[in-house]
């Protein structure tokens, strides 16, 4: 097993351009005494629309590491795998995030659920869990009531996880599950129970990605209260330390949060919750670097102001398409969108003051940033010239990336 340092931070490169860029802000964090490290990670859908492979992601971070000296961990995370994709990523990845939200609910045997509760009847009762503020209580009817709806999640996971060990031929890379993009949050009770199951199935799973309550729309901040998400963080944390003692799995387990990017609201309660219990988090970036590659293009004037308009208008028209995929975690309102003569018009101050995530700002449009998150796509498909454009202004879109992910980002876990 490859383990996972106490604070890991995924940086999602959609064109894998940014890959020192990134580094450089993981650097500035250590600076100031966060001792993060880098995780790059791409979904198998992100690399389909891009037209990219696992092999580039390994590319890039290995190039990234070598021109800057890192000699600290690193590592590539094949983000969001399933058992239908997970071969491709096999090569070029040691950290793997198993996606197995869809499997919540499916159909296991009455008796696989009665099994489990009987198997584990010693968590039956008040359970005095270090960092609870009461008692947890476990009845054998949640037992049951959570194998029926988590065992075949776990399973599938389970699945994904020896197909790995089965190609790689050893367990060199670090295993995640995640169970966050479903429709409602785990109890801590329930996170105990998967957890149980999970070390059932002998994954030695060193992160957990539940669903916390609120919304986690992409690139625009926490939606709900954060004192409550705080609340529910906390407590997960509790129980992952509970569940990596009893159940004899790896000593660091820690929680994962995805959709981290812009997620300003709640970074000051995953701080305080893990330097409480001493323990660790990973959180999961991807669409802030590609849209800061916009906002320094923008910045930068001239052709560059120019292709990241083209982008969006280009965009514009493809809107329903480029949503589908995002639909259940985006909060466009379109009737706030600008139009295409609007965007036409702006000089680089007004686009840069739509896009970048600054709430103080008067021009700051959370629609607008949800819409060029997005249009990814729209960029892949002109190639060279919007990869051409980022290299041709390359120190200035740079700046944007590195001041994003640390100043807005890493140094709210510091």
């Amino acid at each position: 097993m490859k383990t996972l340092p106490s604070i890991t931070f995924g940086v999602g490169d959609r064109f894998g351009l940014e890959g020192e860029a990134q580094l450089k802000a993981v650097m500035a964090a250590r600076e100031i005494g966060l001792d993060a490290v880098p995780v790059w990670n791409k979904s198998f859908r992100e690399h389909s629309l891009v037209g990219s492979s696992p092999a580039d992601t390994r590319r890039e971070a290995d190039a990234a590491v070598a021109a800057l000296g890192w000699k600290e961990p690193y590592f590539v995370d094949a983000d969001h795998i399933r058992i239908t994709n997970v071969d491709a990523f096999v090569e070029a990845s040691d950290f793997f995030t198993i996606d197995v939200a869809d499997f919540i609910g499916s159909p296991v045997a009455a008796g696989d659920c009665e099994d489990f509760a009987v198997r584990h009847a010693d968590l039956v009762g008040s359970l005095e869990i270090e960092g609870l503020d009461a008692p947890l209580a476990v009845t054998r009817d949640l037992l049951v009531a959570a194998a029926g709806k988590y065992l075949g999640a776990v399973r599938e996971a389970a699945k994904v996880y020896r197909r790995i060990l089965q190609l790689r031929g050893k367990d060199d890379f670090a295993t995640e599950i995640s169970m966050d993009e479903t429709s409602s949050p785990q109890t801590p009770a329930e996170l105990l129970a998967i957890l149980a199951a999970v070390a059932d199935e002998g994954v030695p799973i060193q992160t957990i990605a539940p669903k916390f309550s609120g919304e986690f729309h992409k690139g625009v901040d926490y939606v709900g209260d954060p004192a409550l998400f705080g609340e529910e963080f906390d407590a997960d944390v509790a129980i992952a330390k509970f569940a990596a003692k009893r159940f004899s799995l790896p000593a660091n387990l820690k929680l994962s949060v995805h959709s981290g990017s812009d997620k300003f609201a709640i970074y000051p309660y995953i701080a305080k919750s893990i330097k409480r219990h001493g323990t660790g988090v990973h959180v999961k970036t991807a669409g802030t670097t590609w849209l800061e590659e916009v906002a320094g293009l923008a910045a930068s004037g001239g052709d560059g102001l120019a292709v990241a308009k083209r982008i969006c208008l280009e965009a514009l028209p493809k809107i329903d398409e480029l949503v589908a995929p995002y639909a259940a975690v985006l909060s466009i309102d379109r009737s706030r969108l600008p139009g295409a003569d609007e965007i036409a018009s702006w000089d680089s101050a007004t686009f840069v003051g739509k896009l970048v995530h600054d709430e103080s700002s008067p021009l700051y449009s959370p629609d607008f940033r949800q819409f060029v998150h997005v249009s990814y796509s729209v960029a892949a498909a002109l190639g060279a010239v919007f990869t051409d454009a980022v290299k041709a202004n390359r120190e200035k879109v740079s700046e944007f990336v590195t001041r994003n992910i640390f100043e807005r980002h890493l140094k709210l876990l510091a």
